[in-house]
């Protein structure tokens, strides 16, 4: 009986001395964690304060020659548009719709007055093959603005109609929305059915995607449109359905757009002014690709300058 306590006592003092040579050591998988995240966010400043001096020198003076700082001695041979700095500044050069356009034969008479200087002359850093794509994407956009003009001279519907050129491709404008539609109406006028016989027939084999996109005045709509958006996109969808549906335009080929008062050509609140800003565009849009249609401009001016000479 007497050995049994004794017995009990020296294997909890065995216990108790092994518990004290083994601890408990799972703090050390915490100790290592927070060790390796110190380890790798060092190495992550260590990497982002090292700065390659000779690299760093190339970009800045590739920055500043960009924009005009610098002269540079060497030919950038990369494609694209030079944007000199004081067009950064005041914000020529830069469009965002039919007002870059620069290539304008106006059958009304009416002068598009949003042209682009810098526009009128191809980059020396376009290379040849964009060039001469850019020539050819004009002359078939060119060819389709004769078809139209020729179709519109035999209806004797040549009023109201202009024609310009720019890096979206071929607008063919419809001004003046008495001559095409009805007071706040979205239905096409005799005569705007006239003047599209004459457009469709030659849209409808061009192979070219087609964006109508409707424009109104600054003047508030009034019923049954509550706000010139609706007005005016009922307009180019109008003017859309006719191309389809009498035109016979591939439905997939064709879009309409309604822009409202947002994009007007004109600033000025003269009967002139509101009827260039109450039109229809009907975009031709070109087929090639971005830098080279940002071409076409320049190219289309420069040959209107050498037939005018």
């Amino acid at each position: 009986m007497s050995a049994n306590p004794r017995g009990r006592g020296r294997g909890r003092a065995k216990k108790s001395h092994d518990e004290a040579e083994h601890p408990d050591e799972r703090w050390m998988a915490s100790y290592m964690d927070m060790i390796t995240v110190l380890m790798c966010m060092f190495l992550v400043l260590f990497a982002m304060s090292t700065v390659d001096q000779q690299k760093y020198i190339q970009l800045k003076n590739s920055l500043a020659t960009g924009f005009g700082e610098v002269e540079s001695q060497k030919i950038d041979t990369a494609s694209g548009t030079v944007v000199t700095k004081d067009q950064v500044e005041d914000g020529s050069g830069y469009s965002t719709d039919e007002s870059q356009a620069d290539h304008s034969t106006a059958s009304s008479g009416v002068e598009d007055t949003n042209v682009d200087p810098a526009s009128t002359v191809v980059p020396a850093t376009a290379s040849e093959r964009d060039v001469a794509a850019a020539k050819r994407e004009l002359e078939d956009l060119t060819r389709l603005e004769r078809r139209i003009q020729r179709n519109l001279q035999g209806a004797g519907q040549t009023a109201n109609v202009q024609f310009t050129l720019d890096a979206r491709g071929l607008t063919i404008r419809l001004v003046g929305s008495e001559t095409y539609f009805g007071t706040n109406s979205a239905d096409l006028s005799d005569q705007a059915r006239s003047i599209m016989d004459a457009i469709a027939p030659v849209l409808r084999t061009s192979r070219h995607d087609v964006s109508v996109e409707g424009h109104a005045d600054q003047r508030n709509s009034t019923a049954p449109y509550a706000t010139n958006w609706e007005l005016s996109a009922a307009r180019a969808t109008g003017v859309l359905r006719d191309l389809v549906e009498r035109g016979g335009m591939p439905g997939a080929n064709v879009q309409s757009v309604g822009f409202g008062s947002s994009r007007p050509l004109a600033k000025g609140g003269s009967d002139r002014d509101l009827a260039l800003n109450r039109r229809v565009d009907i975009v031709v849009l070109s087929n090639a690709d971005q830098d080279v249609s940002a071409l076409m401009p320049a190219l289309a001016k420069a040959q209107d300058g050498a037939r005018q000479g």
